[in-house]
């Protein structure tokens, strides 16, 4: 099979299991359904995604990618509510089912359990914190900070831990109680540095 057509059998794996997870959910969602809508067979699916997790995740990102630059309103706090109400948003969509559904998964299942935390760690939202909190610096809007790596977080688990613990994704009131009384805090009492830094 040459690479190109390899592409090709890709794209159609992971469209047929975005069509899957809209139309039925993650905890319905099989391999085999997979197969017979991209037109393969499930070994094949297995050879590049030995697990359902892995397939799913996979998904996700190929039809529904987070985006990876953060929004400049000019101010850290409007920027930072900005981002947390897309996180919110793409949370409240497939990608949140999916996630609180193979949070459930992890209780019984090592695969998905690893797949998820691959997942999370994974994530570019941590470079969209540093990189508001480095344009508020460059304003001179606060003083230079050096973020730990739990605050360069804790937007994405607050966000992520609501949608998992409650089904939906936090309200727009609830986002602004985040930003001001918990993110917002965090990053001011975060370790003075020349310059803003990750970890």
């Amino acid at each position: 099979m040459s690479r190109r057509r390899g592409e090709r059998l890709e794209r159609a794996i992971l469209d047929a299991t975005w069509e899957l997870l809209t139309q039925m959910g993650y905890a319905k969602l099989t391999m085999e359904a997979v197969a017979a809508r991209a037109g393969t067979s499930r070994p094949v699916i297995h050879r590049r995604w030995p697990t359902r997790a892995q397939l799913a995740l996979a998904a996700l990102d190929h039809a529904a990618p987070v985006d990876t630059e953060p929004p400049d309103t000019g101010g850290l706090r409007t920027d930072l509510l900005a981002m947390m109400e897309h996180v919110a948003r793409l949370l409240g969509s497939v990608h949140g089912e999916v996630l609180a559904g193979m949070a459930v998964e992890t209780a019984r299942d090592p695969e998905a359990a690893r797949a998820l935390r691959a997942r999370l760690a994974s994530r570019a939202q941590g470079g969209q914190v540093a990189t508001i909190v480095r344009r508020a610096i460059e304003r001179d809007e606060i003083p230079a900070v050096r973020l730990p790596s739990r605050v360069v977080k804790l937007p994405f688990d607050l966000v992520r831990n609501e949608v998992v613990l409650y089904g939906l994704p936090p309200s727009e009131d609830a986002i602004t109680e985040i930003v001001d009384f918990i993110v917002i805090p965090a990053i001011l009492h975060a370790p003075a540095s020349e310059r803003v830094q990750a970890g």
